[in-house]
């Protein structure tokens, strides 16, 4: 850890310092694809790197041992709701602070905990050919594993951290979009064998997909066929722009697929804003998205009733 990283964890505000729960996921070595590391765990942001809204990010790499950072709001404000955060990092670093610790600080304000998945990066090398049973790109495979096991894992805590286990969802940024979504889609299918009989389901509640990546078949023009989207899958809210280099395709493929099944999703498309803005405010009205989805979330626990559906049985 260089001595940026230091600063950055360091000079947290004292209140998210404090109620900061830092856990590994695997109780070994991980299951499946290993990340390729070279060395320690380490911030590989450089000087000349482009500034994100004025100011530069954590790259966070050479990840191999995954983990979850849990912050939890301040008891007046918490809703029990909890929110896992996948940053992106096109499965090669994470970008921590911008899709991460940022986005954590937003959530716990309006009174969700948030949960950081340092997931294991890099994993890009091992491309995008599918794993044995169809379901996951070979790069995501080890990704979503940690996203399952980190669902998994918060509920397992729910009692302690004051959560209702039945209000656990996901939110991805770019590469950690599409971890969440296949996480999302694949439901209570683990990728890995479940760690004990009892271990809680991985199966998200509601995802937030922001500039995702992974879901559009340039060859098909529609979602890739080992995605599959059912009356059952969660509701879902996704944002992006369309001069993304990150083809927008990617958010309403599968928001047509979540239409045809009648599932509830919301999507927000603008025609400028470009790529991995996380949080930070612009002057592009895409980088507003955190107050749609901040009113999104709340009516989560009051559906409009028009929208509302029986909650599916999690697997």
């Amino acid at each position: 850890m260089n001595l940026r990283l230091c600063l950055a964890v360091f000079l947290l505000p004292a209140w998210a310092e404090a109620q900061t729960t830092l856990l590994n996921l695997w109780p070994g070595t991980p299951p499946g694809p290993a990340a390729l590391v070279e060395g320690a765990e380490r911030d590989l942001t450089k000087a000349e790197d482009k500034l994100i809204a004025g100011r530069p990010i954590i790259k966070l790499g050479h990840v191999s041992t995954p983990q979850i950072h849990v912050s939890l709001p301040p008891k007046d404000k918490a809703n029990g709701g909890a929110v896992l955060i996948c940053p992106g990092g096109g499965f090669s670093i994470l970008a921590w602070d911008l899709e991460g610790t940022e986005v954590a600080e937003w959530l716990n304000s309006i009174g969700f905990a948030a949960v950081v998945v340092k997931y294991r990066v890099p994993t890009r090398e091992h491309g995008d050919a599918l794993n044995d049973s169809g379901t996951a790109p070979l790069k995501a495979v080890g990704p979503v594993m940690d996203a399952q096991r980190a669902i998994s894992l918060t509920r397992a805590h729910a009692a302690e951290w004051g959560i209702d286990p039945d209000r656990v969802g996901i939110l991805g940024f770019s590469a950690g979009g599409e971890t969440a979504g296949l996480t999302t889609l694949l439901g209570g299918q683990r990728l890995y064998p479940a760690l004990s009989p009892d271990e809680p389901s991985c199966a998200p509640d509601f995802t937030l997909l922001i500039y995702p990546g992974g879901f559009y078949d340039k060859e098909s023009g529609g979602l890739k066929s080992h995605l599959k989207v059912t009356k059952d899958t969660p509701p879902m809210f996704f944002v992006m722009a369309q001069d993304d280099h990150v083809n927008p395709l990617n958010c309403t493929v599968l928001y047509t697929a979540l239409t045809k099944e009648k599932v509830p999703a919301e999507l927000h498309l603008f025609p400028r804003g470009g790529h991995g803005y996380g949080l930070r405010p612009t002057s592009e009205p895409v980088t507003l998205w955190p107050k749609a989805a901040e009113v999104w979330l709340k009516s989560l626990a009051a559906p409009d009733p028009a929208l509302s559906q029986p909650k599916p049985v999690r697997p």
